[in-house]
């Protein structure tokens, strides 16, 4: 059996027979792994809002917020402080620990920056934890991000090193890498995954994953996104991926960074609940909550609350003390939340 301790220097070989095992084989191996480092049954819950929307110059194949498409997503500006603290507050309120943001920027200006740095602290006085995506950071954008509490930055690799010039043209993977070097210096946690389901082959998934494993430190929280297909994109009407292999893909990351939250993330709308389960069962451990992400479909919170019950999972919560937002998260009090899901907390 392949040593699975926490690693950095799993090569592509030994990736790839990971995928190749058994299904059976690797969901015990992963589930395993999981057991070692996680709770089993309870799982992280992440809401997730666009603060400023459309209009964005690069040509992400995938992407319905890419100007150049016509997929009828419509620019808006940079929500106002006072509008995202109302969605932060509904989230919490319906059971979400952290509040991630989006904006469809190649890289924010810096009066961008302080503009989001202002939302953060709002933010985060909420007693939420922090995530925000806004494209490509420099050094000092990402230092202002961190002084305004910013807790995870998100940046994804989106796939291998060398099917990404298939996907993506007006950004370099090392733009990628740069990016996630300067947000790890600043000191902020890295939320870093990629999407699957694009056309790449099962050795360039392996590749994806091989390249999160051996970065300078695991991700800490790695969302693994199936391709949602929109019109007007590129990749609209390719084929859809096995969902087998998509729980392979999920079995395979948690092998390879035991410590991380492997989180459940776009296209779970497409995915029926038996995936789902199978999925949590291969060490996902948290999932976007809510009926949007960014632009494209989510399951809805009912649905939600109503798997987590059948399956016996309850979410997982930050816990504030003096007005700071702790990075462990720790388990709920099932009894106090009243919120309707298996132990009474929110999905």
């Amino acid at each position: 059996m392949p040593d699975t301790a926490t690693r950095h220097d799993w090569t592509r070989a030994e990736v790839a027979a990971l995928f190749a095992l058994p299904f059976n084989e690797l969901l015990h191996r992963a589930h395993s792994v999981h057991r070692e480092h996680h709770d089993p049954n309870a799982v992280q819950v992440s809401t997730l809002l666009s603060i400023k929307t459309g209009g964005c110059p690069e040509d992400c194949a995938y992407c319905p917020q890419a100007a150049r498409y016509d997929t009828g997503v419509q620019a808006q500006k940079l929500m106002s402080v006072e509008a995202v603290l109302e969605r932060a507050q509904a989230a919490k309120d319906a059971g979400a620990s952290r509040f991630c943001m989006g904006a469809a920027w190649r890289g924010p200006k810096d009066r961008d920056v302080l503009k989001v740095a202002e939302i953060v602290r709002a933010v985060k006085g909420l007693g939420l934890e922090t995530c925000a995506t806004l494209g490509m950071l420099s050094g000092a954008q990402a230092d202002t991000l961190k002084s305004a509490g910013l807790d995870y930055y998100n940046h994804n690799l989106d796939t291998a090193p060398e099917f990404y010039g298939e996907v993506i043209h007006t950004r370099q993977y090392q733009d990628r890498l740069d990016t996630l070097e300067h947000v790890r210096h600043a000191g902020m946690k890295t939320c870093c995954g990629g999407i699957v389901g694009m056309g790449e082959s099962r050795d360039q998934r392996a590749g994806l994953l091989q390249t999160l494993a051996t970065l300078p430190e695991h991700p800490q929280s790695v969302p693994i996104n199936q391709l949602v297909q929109v019109e007007g994109t590129p990749l609209n009407g390719i084929e859809a991926l096995d969902p087998f292999e998509f729980v392979r893909t999920i079995a395979v990351a948690r092998l390879l960074m035991p410590a991380s939250m492997v989180r459940l993330s776009a296209g779970r709308q497409q995915m029926d609940d038996a995936v789902q389960a199978l999925c949590f069962f291969a060490g996902a451990n948290s999932i976007f909550y809510g009926e949007k992400l960014l632009t494209t479909g989510n399951p809805d919170v009912e649905h939600d609350r109503a798997l987590f019950r059948r399956l016996d999972l309850h979410p997982l919560q930050v816990v504030e003390e003096s007005s700071t937002v702790h990075a462990d998260i720790l388990e709920t009090d099932a009894a106090g939340c009243g919120q309707g899901c298996g132990c009474s907390a929110a999905a």
